[in-house]
């Protein structure tokens, strides 16, 4: 039976710092130390990290890297890319990362050396098919029908990558069963320029395929007569994207979770946005995180820094929150797309064995772009009850030339980092700020494919390292089941108004919103 983290001799020992850190002041660590800047930063692929602003020292580090250690990071990092079974709860390996992974590597485990062959065959097609549909100038608008990470991660790349798409494409993305998210998409397309893509491993998904069906409905209704021609599938089920009308589709394995699918087929809107040089460079930049990942020891190993640093905040310093703002328009759906990657895969309350935990797992992601948050939660974050760690996101060069918006927005992002930090103690009352807030700063050079591939990439390891620390499944998403079996009984009695064995709360509401 694997030894639960806090059972770990470092557990223990990060128990006392933490106790004789409670006075912990960034402002004096900083006076006392010239080398901290240094020391709390790191460079990986396509990314500079500044950890400086953050709650701990280098004896608190040591002591993290020993739970790791501890807790066998390490060995299970080597399943990881060995193939290895470790969604247990699905019996599945988990080689998302083989996606990015060059054709004819060395060195792989055997069971990912049998696999990539039938990747880079599906991701070759896939590539052709998006480069036909660039050159095809009748399609001017591509619909891509998906949800969670069917719909978030190529939404937020093609979003991020908005400067690398070729013009005469529009792209959007419905995935919400609310119909008046499809209608409002649907206004204005015309069914002979249109291209839908429905994303779906199963093709069962039950949002997906509602809006898949209507969007059918309608393009019939508006003379469109070529459904083979006008929509592609992602998914698994070729059978029943056959009886859907669908000729054309591209598949994936069970070794790719939602949330971590937009290397695979499902990024198809990436390719057809950026092209498919465009994609191969995003996959290389993550596929360099990767191996930086691999490789990298432990305590030069900016996912494992990071993840360890997200189970101190989380475990020792009690901070059930962390915001992202990425100070970049054209990151606006990255905070969105991290909340599925990280609340998804460690929002467990049990371990690998089915036992409760004895400790808290995923904090709560939130965020929305600066500057715009400036002028909405920073106030709580500055001034508020709670300490909630900030993480920044910059890009150093824009891909605009609008004379001095960039320095604006650059400064804007450094400066909060030092306000949070330093706080001011010299006004009392409603303008005293308590500064000693922690934060990370995240430096990519430019906005490209190869960049954003990394940073998402490291996020994603990150996830897994913290998931490493508590012994949980990050792979599974058994919580998302329960309200779908319940809305498949009650979606029935909305036309019925049958509350019969309905709690009274249910019942109520079922009447108050029933269907005539």
């Amino acid at each position: 039976m694997p030894v639960r983290c806090e059972q770990t001799p470092a557990w223990a020992r990060l128990q006392g710092l933490q106790a004789a850190r409670r006075g912990f002041d960034l402002r004096q660590a900083f006076a006392a130390d010239a080398g901290r800047a240094a020391a709390l930063s790191q460079e990986a692929p396509y990314l500079f990290v500044d950890l400086s602003k953050n709650l701990l020292d280098a004896e608190v580090e040591q002591a993290l890297l020993q739970l790791a250690a501890d807790c066998g990071v390490e060995a299970k990092r080597a399943a990881l890319f060995g193939g290895e079974s470790i969604n247990s709860t699905e019996g599945r390996a988990v080689m998302h990362w083989l996606l990015r992974t060059p054709a004819g590597a060395k060195g792989l485990a055997p069971a990912a050396a049998a696999e990539l062959p039938a990747v880079h065959d599906t991701l070759d097609a896939m590539l052709a098919y998006a480069e036909k549909v660039r050159a095809d100038h009748t399609i001017t608008d591509v619909v891509n029908i998906g949800i969670g990470g069917s719909d978030l991660g190529p939404q937020m790349a093609v979003l991020a990558l908005a400067e690398h798409v070729a013009p005469g494409k529009h792209f959007h993305f419905v995935s919400n069963v609310d119909g008046h998210e499809l209608a409002g998409v649907l206004k204005g397309l015309a069914p002979e320029h249109t291209l839908f893509l429905i994303a779906s491993k199963t093709f069962t998904t039950a949002e997906t395929m509602a809006n898949a069906q209507s969007a059918k409905r309608w393009y019939e209704q508006s003379g469109g007569t070529d459904i083979a021609g006008h929509f592609a599938a992602l998914t698994t089920n070729v059978e029943a994207a056959r009886a859907f009308g669908i000729d054309t589709t591209f598949g994936f394995w069970d070794w790719v979770g939602g949330r971590y699918s937009m290397w695979s087929a499902i990024g198809l809107p990436i390719a057809l946005a950026v092209g498919a040089e465009g994609f191969r460079r995003l996959l290389a930049g993550a596929h360099a995180m990767d191996e930086h990942f691999r490789t990298a020891p432990l305590a030069n190993n900016l996912p494992v820094r990071l993840g360890l640093l997200d189970v101190w905040y989380r475990n020792f310093l009690g901070f059930t929150s962390r915001c992202i703002a990425p100070y970049h328009s054209a990151l606006r759906r990255v905070p969105a797309y991290l909340q599925q990657l990280e609340m998804e895969s460690n929002g467990k309350q049990v371990d690998l064995d089915g036992r409760p935990l004895a400790v808290g797992t995923s904090p709560v992601l939130w965020g929305e772009p600066g500057t715009n948050g400036q002028h909405a939660y920073f106030q709580m974050l500055h001034q508020g009850t709670d300490v909630v760690p900030l993480e920044f996101v910059a890009v150093r060069r824009p891909a605009h030339s609008l004379e001095g918006h960039h320095a604006k927005l650059l400064a804007n992002a450094i400066a909060q980092a030092q306000a949070l930090m330093v706080g001011k103690a010299d006004a009392g009352g409603h303008r005293h700020f308590p500064g000693n807030r922690p934060s990370s700063f995240f430096v990519l050079e430019e906005l490209t494919p190869e960049s954003l591939g990394a940073f998402i990439a490291m996020y994603e390891h990150r996830v897994f390292v913290s998931g490493a620390i508590w012994g949980i499944n990050s792979f599974d998403q058994w919580g998302v089941e329960l309200g779908k079996v319940l809305a498949k009984d009650l979606e029935p009695r909305l036309a019925s108004g049958d509350v019969q064995g309905l709690d009274a709360s249910t019942a109520q509401l079922l009447g108050r919103l029933k269907q005539d």
